[in-house]
């Protein structure tokens, strides 16, 4: 696909303070390659520190989609090639330190998620402090179903999802697509629900706005005024009951298979639906991610939950610097297993959907393999270098 991240990554600021952001990746549904993340924390460290820009703002140039997430095609090619290729670090690194500043950001930040919105799609926006999402919005991490985890720190944002972090957990876990806006804002993924026919509107009152005062509530302010209560309820706030009780911090992968087994057969049809339906994503996902993704959601909630402050929030998994720091050492290991090849080419090349995972079965997952690939590396020099947050 011809192009380079100039060409997909567009900046510019407005004479009244705003910078925007602009994905312009169409055919791509706008997936970010290591450039691409690179250009794109380019202009956010520049613009913290310019004066002249007060709010930033991200769009897409199409309605179609956000950001479908990270380029994962581009990276399987080069780790088939080779397996100790430098653009797995550089592609996390990139990543990961860019959801650092935006979780860090000093100056309002606004993602306007509008159409697919999955992967790092979610790590561009959900760490955000303003996530526009309208009735086209389509929220997913499916990364367990390539053979990887569901990264981008989404561990930290589930972790204060309802239920003890529940709700993010069954997300991560099943890969479940969530469409429904009252579903993304009871999530938290949302924190402004926009319909879609008000964009324009709402993009024009952001380009016009004198924004010499207090930036983030007049931010507030052009939201508010733009915002809409959504035509349905939430479903998952209905089902929370049985999400908190099959995917519950203290379940292990098999725990919540168990469980929702269980659930299958509830008198409760809609209870009993979703349960099928959880378990026919998990399905999809490979064995070792499953049991991965498990611990490492659960030891960040309880983290959370717990709130035990660190000599460094590097070293805290109740802070986004320690949940990135422990994922680039799983997604380093985990984009090296043949799980990621191989999903890749059954979910993205070939597209047969049959890929054949190693192992097989949760069942034959062997636990200190997975505790194994959270340890940190032999050499210090490896770990991921984050900035300390501004204070």
């Amino acid at each position: 696909m011809a192009g380079s991240a100039d060409d997909w990554v567009k900046g510019s600021v407005l004479p009244n303070g705003l910078a925007v952001i602009t994905l312009d990746r169409p055919k791509a549904l706008n997936a970010m390659n290591a450039d691409m993340t690179a250009l794109y924390k380019k202009y956010l460290d520049e613009w913290e520190n310019d004066s002249n820009v007060r709010v930033v703002l991200v769009e897409s140039s199409s309605s179609r989609a956000f950001s479908a997430g990270m380029d994962v095609k581009g990276v399987a090619a080069a780790v088939k090639e080779d397996v100790k290729t430098s653009v797995v670090p550089m592609t996390f690194g990139n990543e990961y330190k860019l959801i650092c500043k935006i979780a860090r950001y000093t100056k309002p930040y606004i993602s306007l998620m509008d159409g697919v919105t999955m992967g790092f799609g979610i790590g561009l926006s959900g760490h955000g402090r303003f996530r526009v999402i309208t009735e086209k919005t389509i929220l997913a991490m499916p990364e367990n179903g390539i053979g990887l985890f569901p990264d981008v720190g989404f561990a930290h944002i589930a972790a204060r999802s309802p239920g003890n972090g529940s709700v993010g957990s069954y997300m991560a876990m099943t890969g479940g697509r969530v469409s429904n806006p009252a579903d993304a804002l009871f999530v938290g993924l949302g924190t402004h629900f926009v319909p879609s026919e008000k964009l324009t509107s709402l993009k024009e009152a952001f380009r016009n706005h004198n924004w010499s005062n207090n930036a983030w509530e007049a931010v507030e302010d052009v939201l508010t005024a733009h915002q809409a209560i959504p035509e349905s309820d939430s479903s998952l706030e209905a089902l929370l009951p049985a999400i908190t009780a099959c995917f519950g911090a203290s379940l292990s992968a098999t725990d919540t298979i168990k469980a929702l087994k269980e659930h299958q057969c509830s008198d409760d049809f809609s209870v009993a639906e979703w349960a099928k339906g959880a378990l026919a994503g998990i399905a999809k996902g490979a064995p070792f991610s499953l049991c991965l993704t498990k611990l490492h959601y659960a030891t960040v909630a309880l983290a959370a939950e717990n709130a035990i402050p660190a000599d460094s929030p590097e070293n805290d998994h109740s802070q986004i610097e320690g949940v990135m720091k422990t994922e680039y050492r799983l997604g380093l290991r985990t984009s090296t297993r043949s799980d990621f090849v191989e999903g890749v080419r059954a979910v993205l090349v070939d597209k047969d959907q049959k890929p054949k995972w190693q192992p097989a079965a949760v069942e034959d997952v062997a636990l200190p393999d997975v505790v194994a690939v959270f340890e940190k590396f032999e050499n210090t020099m490896d770990e991921l270098e984050i900035p300390a947050p501004a204070a």
